[in-house]
């Protein structure tokens, strides 16, 4: 009975509705051709997205920048950094209303920035006759900080100047100095001493040493040495070498040129006027970077490095670069533009990219940058110098130097070159968008603060050089002092086979040398790339432990025949 109710009768099969033929298609009547008919949408849609793809992979793998240009222009366009619009015409001037020193004007000033009580060097430089010296302080200065003879701007003396720059810096950096130097423009400056508060100077007397005039009867009158422009492939010098330290480079070299110690065959001259950027040499500990810091270093010993006192002035010409810092380095009013220290790189970085950064623009006035010898004398506080602060000035700074030596602008006025070198330089990737905006602000507040920038000249670079003829030549074989390798004295035999050392360059300068470290590679890693980095064309290191930042990589000795 059950099974009957279950069974359906075929008279009843007969009358079940039709399946729709749009829904199902009849197996014989499946051809190829009715299939796409029937699939046409989406055998095209496939169709395209594979196309895209593997156009998209194809363009990828050429390794073509131009090859995605279409595919990118979006994002380019949301990624671009505006580049500031500033009325020249229409800046407020800004006096001093809030500090005491309203009314005070000095024409030389020394700025430093101090984070600690006043040091002994700080006190020195106050009983320096004819000078202001102006600390500027940050948030880790002491509250009750005072020394007398001296002008402490605190961070709310500096917050109610009511300088633009002021919402750019960060609190607690000696790059709060550019508050100062503004400060001291707008109370008369004409020439800023740019100092730290552990350096003596040496004899007591600036005067002595850099040339505080540049015309009148009190200017002198001798012509100075300069590096020669006949290799138009040189870009940037060492000038301790000039001064009798060979093998000891200053922060800021690149150090590919490390290497390159001899002396100069020759030099010529120029008159002076225009040296608005002088740079002095400091015994003691001179500014060196990381590098060179850790390699030199076999113990808490602390560096008394001295320089050839008696070595001539030496000015560079246009095309040539050299390291510039902010602790022992004098500006004229026709460069305080230059002083400027950016503020989106790290602060052992800021001072070498604004000295190669200014000297740049400086030939755009005609002036020029002049190393002196020894002005100053530091102590080596025996810290440790931060590597990884200086990384990227490593990798960046000889890419910058030739940026900056092709670099041209069409602008007509010096202000606006600035700005313009400043955008391109964020562009590249050498600062950021921050030191774009924190440039236009300075250009402003310089204007409001009542500096009137220089006149265009005549640029050089570019031009034919004139030939430097037989009677143009002038020698000057600097002295070999004693100095450090590698944590020994180079004195005596040590000196010569140094510089022997450096002579093989010419027979293995094109083979590369990998090594492979079986200890730890810290140290050890930075001396054999500094010490036969000179000699071979590459050092590849390799390592049971890679280390990015010294640039070793992981592999096994076996692998270094590979």
């Amino acid at each position: 009975m059950l099974v009957q109710d279950r069974f359906t009768p075929k008279s009843q099969i007969r009358s079940l509705p039709q399946t729709h033929p749009d829904r199902i298609s009849v197996a014989k009547n499946l051809d190829f051709s009715t299939w796409v008919s029937l699939n046409f949408y989406k055998v095209v849609a496939i169709s395209i997205l594979v196309v895209s793809v593997a156009g998209i992979f194809f363009l990828r793998n050429v390794g073509t920048n131009a090859a995605l240009i279409c595919l990118q222009t979006r994002t380019v366009e949301l990624e671009r950094i505006p580049f500031p619009q500033i009325d020249w015409n229409n800046i407020q001037h800004i006096s001093d209303k809030t500090t005491p020193y309203a009314s005070f004007h000095s024409e030389r000033w020394i700025i430093v920035s101090v984070s600690t009580y006043p040091s002994d060097s700080l006190r020195k430089l106050v009983r320096i006759k004819g000078w202001q010296v102006l600390a500027i302080g940050n948030s880790r200065t002491p509250s009750d900080w005072n020394l007398k003879g001296a002008i402490f701007l605190s961070l709310d003396q500096q917050a109610n100047l009511g300088f633009r720059i002021v919402d750019h810096l960060p609190y607690d950096s000696y790059i709060r100095k550019n508050v100062g130097y503004l400060f001291a423009i707008q109370h008369g400056a004409q020439k800023i001493f740019d100092a730290d508060d552990r350096g003596d100077v040496i004899d007591g007397d600036l005067g002595k040493h850099f040339d505080l005039e540049l015309s009148g009867q009190n200017a002198r009158q001798a012509p100075i040495l300069q590096y020669s422009h006949e290799n138009p492939n040189r870009t940037v010098v060492n000038p301790y070498i000039h001064f009798g330290q060979r093998s000891v480079w200053p922060r800021g070299l690149p150090l590919e040129n490390v290497g390159e110690v001899g002396h100069e065959e020759f030099y010529t001259e120029i008159y002076g006027s225009k040296q608005f950027i002088q740079q002095g040499i400091s015994n003691g500990l001179p500014d060196v970077d990381s590098v060179f810091y850790f390699t030199r270093k076999s113990t808490l010993e602390t560096f008394d490095i001295r320089f050839d006192e008696h070595a001539p002035k030496v000015a560079l010409p246009q095309g040539m670069m050299v390291p510039m810092n902010s602790f022992n380095t004098i500006f004229h009013s026709p460069a305080f533009w230059a002083l400027m220290l950016p503020v989106s790189v790290s602060t052992m970085a800021s001072d070498v990219l604004r000295g190669y950064w200014g000297q740049r623009l400086l030939w755009e006035i005609g002036g020029f940058v002049v190393v002196y010898p020894p002005t100053v004398h530091r102590y080596d506080r025996t810290e440790a110098y931060p590597f990884s602060d200086e990384k990227d000035l490593h990798v960046n700074v000889g890419r910058l130097i030739k940026f900056l030596n092709q670099w041209q602008s069409g602008k007509h006025r010096l202000f606006e070159k600035i700005l313009q070198l400043s955008y391109a330089m964020a562009e590249e990737g050498f600062w950021t968008e921050l030191d774009v905006r924190f440039t236009a602000a300075w250009l402003q507040d310089l204007l409001a603060v009542g500096y009137q920038q220089p006149r265009l000249m005549t640029l050089e670079l570019g031009r034919p050089r004139a030939t430097i003829g037989h009677g143009d030549r002038k020698e000057f074989v600097p002295q070999k002092l004693p100095s450090v390798h590698l944590g020994v004295k180079e004195v005596g035999t040590v000196n010569y086979e140094i510089g022997n050392l450096i002579q093989w360059r010419k027979n293995f300068g094109n083979v590369v040398l990998v090594m492979f470290c079986t200890g730890p590679v810290k140290r050890t890693a930075l001396e054999w790339r500094l010490l036969y980095g000179r000699i071979f064309k590459t050092v590849i290191i390799l390592s049971e432990q890679s280390n990015s930042n010294l640039a070793v990589e992981r592999g096994e000795l076996g692998q270094a025949y590979k």
